[in-house]
C-alpha cells in the first residue's frame, strides 16, 4: 500500500538512517573475580527513613511539629490564591473598576484569602467614599462636578493600573492619605 500517494519518492528510500554502530570501541572488560569497590556512606545523618512526601494519600501530613500544623491547617500557603475563581491581579483592577465604592465593598464580603485584594478594596472603599462626599458638596457647580468626574476617571485607571501592575511582586501603591489607613485596616485584621 501506497500511504504517501503524493510525494514523488518512496520516502523509505530517502529518509535518513543512522549510522551503523561503531564495533571497534568495546567496553572495559571487568574481571568477574573483581567486585566494585566499597565506597563508605558519605551520609552524614546515615541511612534516611524519610519517605518521600505524598501529596496525593489520604494520610493525614505533618510538617514534623509534634504532628501539627503551624498555622493551623493551612499547609500549603499561597500568597496568589483568592477566594473568588479569578486571578489575583483582575480581582485586586476589580476593587477600582466595579463602581467604586461599591466594588471596595463587594471585595471586602467576598475575599477572605488575600491581602492583596483586601488592601486594594479598603483603599478603593476609603478613597471613593470621600470623592462621592465631595461630589455631594460641589453638586452646585456643574463645572466643578465634571472636573471631579475626570479626576475621578484618572484616578480609576490610575490604580487599577498599578494593581494590575504590582501584583506579580504583590507591591501596594499607596494614595497619601487612604492607603496607609488601608494598609493599616489589613495589617490589623
Amino acid at each position: 500500500m501506497d500511504f504517501a500517494p503524493y510525494q514523488d519518492t518512496d520516502p523509505e528510500r530517502t529518509r535518513a538512517l543512522s549510522p551503523p554502530p561503531n564495533r571497534t570501541m568495546s567496553p572495559p572488560a571487568r574481571n568477574a573475580k573483581s567486585s566494585p569497590p566499597n565506597r563508605p556512606n558519605t551520609d552524614p545523618l546515615g541511612p534516611s527513613s524519610f519517605s518521600a512526601p505524598n501529596h496525593f494519600s489520604d494520610a493525614p501530613r505533618s510538617n514534623g511539629f509534634d504532628g501539627a500544623d503551624i498555622e493551623g491547617g493551612r499547609l500549603d500557603v499561597n500568597l496568589f490564591e483568592t477566594s473568588l475563581p479569578l486571578r489575583l491581579d483582575y480581582e485586586a483592577m476589580l476593587a477600582y473598576l466595579l463602581l467604586p465604592p461599591a466594588g471596595g465593598v463587594f471585595l471586602l464580603v467576598v475575599e477572605h484569602k488575600s491581602d492583596y485584594v483586601r488592601f486594594h478594596a479598603w483603599q478603593s472603599s476609603l478613597l471613593f467614599a470621600a470623592i462621592f462626599v465631595l461630589h455631594l458638596v460641589f453638586s452646585w457647580s456643574s463645572i466643578l462636578s465634571w472636573m471631579l468626574f475626570v479626576v475621578d476617571l484618572g484616578l480609576i485607571g490610575f490604580l487599577t493600573m498599578h494593581a494590575y501592575q504590582d501584583a506579580d511582586g504583590l507591591d501596594r501603591y499607596e494614595v497619601p492619605f487612604f492607603g496607609g489607613l488601608a494598609s493599616s485596616f489589613v495589617d490589623s485584621e
